[in-house]
């Protein structure tokens, strides 16, 4: 069987997943009554409700007596280290560009690391039916962008695909594609609006794999899942020769590439073998050189290893992921509430979680510190960092996250290096002056600045991460929601200095007890309040943020006094606003270096590093003292 393998790459809400839904669809997946929902690839609950991929995802159709291995990922620039991992297991990559947007940062990222290895792409210019389409621009900058990246003459000569994912057609000509926008279903004699033309894009202009099927077993560890029934699961390209189940192989550790010592080699069986068929794995007695396939069996394997057949212990070259940028220091919850909800609360817990999740995470680093209940995490971004947090709480974990801090670094001069970040915004023109006046506020310099055909305004910024903080809630208010925000990491530049934080102090609850509509309607005159009536809380939690700067002790517990005595005040209808419902991007965007996030199943909280009152008022005079 010949063998083509593609990824589907892209930045975010350029529409992979809605493609690939289609590709699904029209080669056959599924049966004609079945209900399939959208974005069947997306899986993962988070992925579900956020909207987003988040995990890279295999799948396989079969277009004529071609088999596609199909791999999924995500679009959002936290996650660019499931893209990377995938890299090596494909021999080209669609890429999908929005008709309108055109190439974002995300764009640049990914098609830089397809192209610097030498994968063939096929440019894909998806939503051409949108209203604001511009095809003919896109496909100037898409080449533009190759250029800039320094393609060479093959990748350079990718064949351009017209698209809608979401209505399942494709053309290789602009025109064509103009005509059908809007028109009804073709009559006899115009050419059927399908995926067609992309499937012969993928089968004519991409390889087979450059594989050996004669040699001795080789095969590249890409990606992990795990069962219950088999264990850890190795899913990988097979470089070289062929696996059959029951054979003896031998796991590899990471290293540099070449012959592998017996003794560090640890020989396992294969239990089990799969290869990818649509949304299932089917059982497989044998596979060869060139196919994605997934392996039982093999204890202790991990992303990047590689497995031989005993004689030929060569090992492959390893897989490079980009460094982190953010770190948060993850501890055990020790808040006066710890414990009420959470199913895994010690630090030996925690940090076998942490652990566990490098196994399949390769973007992400774990480090112990001097403290045995705290641990240092660092990612690609806060949502990189947020998604972890989430997925630790939904299964049962009780922690504390501090504050997030970039990674240093010591240039070559000897000077603190600090990350930068390349920020695209585009906003209606009403509200440019105050995007403009906030990011140059906060050290950002303006690179392009140009007008689009939907009455927005798009700028290119560059910015130091860490002056990002807590700007993404007062770009939505600045421009009443219609802003659009991208970032992604740039590189490292000169440090630049000392930043000042969050310009307004919190309400603290100087007691534990349960909140009170009464304290609270007297409160909300001067704060935005994080709680309801009827929260319970503890001295030294967040209760609201101040109207002004510095903190403000509250008794968010007062009830109103009984009287026997009536009047108009006394009786007067106690109405509450709202409170402001904490997510964990918006808290770690919030909280300052003297704050902690208290993250349980059940409740996301706010709190002083330092519970007790007298102790934080002593600091903060020994501070003003120095």
């Amino acid at each position: 069987m010949q063998i083509r393998n593609v990824a589907v790459i892209a930045h975010v809400d350029h529409g992979k997943t809605t493609l690939v839904d289609q590709m699904l669809r029209q080669a056959g997946i599924f049966r004609a009554n079945e209900e399939v929902a959208d974005r069947v690839m997306d899986s993962n609950p988070l992925e579900r409700e956020r909207g987003i991929t988040i995990l890279s995802k295999n799948t396989a159709v079969h277009w004529g007596d071609v088999k596609i291995n199909i791999v999924d990922t995500p679009g959002h620039a936290d996650f660019g280290g499931e893209v990377e991992r995938i890299l090596r297991m494909v021999e080209g990559v669609l890429i999908l560009v929005d008709a309108a947007e055109g190439p974002m940062p995300q764009t640049r990222f990914v098609t830089r690391k397809a192209l610097e290895i030498g994968l063939l792409p096929i440019v894909v210019i998806n939503k051409v039916d949108r209203p604001d389409a511009r095809p003919s621009e896109v496909h100037d900058e898409v080449l533009e962008l190759f250029m800039e990246l320094n393609a060479n003459d093959a990748q350079l000569d990718a064949p351009f695909v017209y698209a809608s994912g979401r209505e399942g057609w494709a053309t290789t000509e602009l025109e064509e594609a103009r005509k059908w926008i809007g028109d009804a279903a073709g009559g006899e004699g115009q050419p059927p609006r399908d995926l067609t033309p992309l499937f012969q894009s993928v089968l004519g202009h991409l390889h087979p794999p450059a594989v050996d099927p004669d040699g001795p077993f080789q095969m590249l560890v890409s990606t992990l899942d795990f069962s219950s029934y088999v264990g850890r699961i190795a899913i990988g390209r097979i470089e070289r020769g062929l696996v059959r189940v029951g054979d003896q192989v031998a796991l590899l550790p990471l290293g540099p590439p070449g012959e592998v010592l017996e003794d560090d080699a640890q020989e396992s069986r294969v239990m089990k073998l799969y290869e990818f068929t649509g949304l299932r794995r089917l059982d497989l007695e044998e596979a060869r050189a060139g196919d994605i396939v997934a392996l039982a069996g093999v204890e202790g394997v991990e992303i990047g290893t590689t497995l031989t057949s005993l004689d030929t212990r060569e090992r492959l070259q390893g897989i490079a992921v980009e460094e982190p940028t953010l770190s948060v220091d993850f501890s055990v919850n020790n808040s006066p509430f710890s414990g009420r909800s959470g199913k895994y609360v010690t630090s030996r817990q925690l940090r076998d979680r942490l652990f566990r999740e490098l196994e399949r995470n390769l973007a992400l680093r774990v480090e112990e510190t001097d403290s045995p209940d705290t641990f240092a995490v660092s990612g690609r971004g806060e949502l990189h960092l947020t998604i972890l947090m989430e997925t630790m709480r939904r299964e049962g974990y009780e922690f504390q996250v501090s504050r997030p801090r970039v990674i240093i670094k010591t240039g070559d001069n000897g000077g603190r290096m600090e990350p930068y970040e390349e920020v695209v915004i585009e906003v209606p023109e009403a509200t440019v002056g105050v995007v403009m006046e906030k990011m140059g506020g906060r050290g950002g310099s303006v690179e392009e600045m140009f007008p689009t055909d939907r009455g927005m305004t798009r700028m290119k910024f560059r910015i130091a991460t860490r002056c990002l903080f807590g700007y993404r809630s007062e770009f939505l208010t600045d421009t009443r929601g219609e802003g659009i925000m991208h970032h992604r990491f740039l590189e490292y530049g000169p440090w630049t200095g000392i930043m000042t934080g969050r310009k307004r102090g919190v309400l603290v609850a100087d007691r534990k007890g349960v909140a009170v509509g009464y304290a609270l309607f007297n409160l909300q005159e001067r704060a935005t309040m994080f709680v309801a009536p009827g929260v319970p809380v503890y001295g030294g939690m967040i209760v609201g943020e101040h109207v002004r700067p510095g903190d403000m002790d509250v008794n968010a517990c007062k009830e109103k006094k009984a009287s026997n005595i009536r009047t108009t005040a006394s009786d007067e209808n106690i109405r509450l606003e709202p409170p402001r419902k904490l997510t964990l991007e918006l808290a770690m965007e919030f909280i300052e270096e003297d704050e902690l996030i208290e993250i349980t199943p059940d409740a996301i909280r706010l709190r002083k590093l330092e519970l007790d009152l007298n102790k934080r008022r002593k600091a903060v005079r020994a501070g003003k003292e120095t």
